[in-house]
């Protein structure tokens, strides 16, 4: 979570000068039978007739394994899915931070399967320096020491802290930047391991 996934998808369409289309699970879940799969196929329709990139946001929640489903209705509307998938000329990303909970036959429909991963130690340390001007030598070798320990942040961590301070009314001060991002990290410690995933058809 966090690591701009999502954020691929309006980077693609600006590049390929198409609309971006963005649908998550509440768009597209109905209470009736079939309704589901009646907006999956709309879905689709939308994306073919805009000639527009379609990003479905958190994919496992249409693309079941369904080896574990429970329900009828929950195989009927993977298979309407994975019927779509296959007619779609088109851009299509899916994003997941749950790959291991998708359908096997969904994976080999994606030309690309691309893992989008926590920040390095050299992009933890630009995204932070990208707020501050200028920075005494001996703080800033103090600070990146502390920044290289912390491996699980994602972009979205720097966001978060960012809006921390603008509800808070306060100016962003390196120390108190790095101290949220700590907070940030411990968290988030407990799923520091969870899978993330992004796939695209081309």
């Amino acid at each position: 979570p966090g690591t701009g996934k999502t954020q691929l998808g309006h980077y693609l369409a600006q590049q390929l000068q198409r609309p971006l289309i963005i649908k998550r699970a509440s768009d597209l879940l109905g209470p009736y039978v079939g309704q589901t799969e009646q907006a999956i196929a709309q879905m689709f329709r939308q994306a073919s007739d805009d000639q527009a990139v379609l990003l479905l946001d958190e994919a496992d929640s249409l693309l079941r394994d369904r080896t574990q489903a429970r329900q009828q209705w929950q195989v009927s509307q993977t298979n309407e899915f994975l019927v779509q998938m296959e007619r779609f000329d088109g851009v299509f990303i899916c994003t997941t931070n749950l790959m291991q909970n998708l359908d096997a036959a969904s994976l080999r429909r994606f030309s690309l399967k691309v893992r989008f991963d926590y920040l390095n130690a050299e992009q933890r340390w630009l995204l932070f320096r990208s707020h501050w001007q200028t920075m005494a030598k001996a703080t800033a070798v103090r600070l990146r020491k502390s920044l290289d320990s912390m491996n699980t942040l994602t972009p979205g961590d720097f966001a978060t802290v960012r809006k921390q301070l603008k509800l808070l009314g306060l100016k962003p001060e390196p120390n108190d930047f790095l101290q949220r991002l700590q907070r940030e990290c411990s968290a988030k410690a407990e799923s520091a391991h969870r899978p993330m995933g992004f796939l695209s058809q081309l």
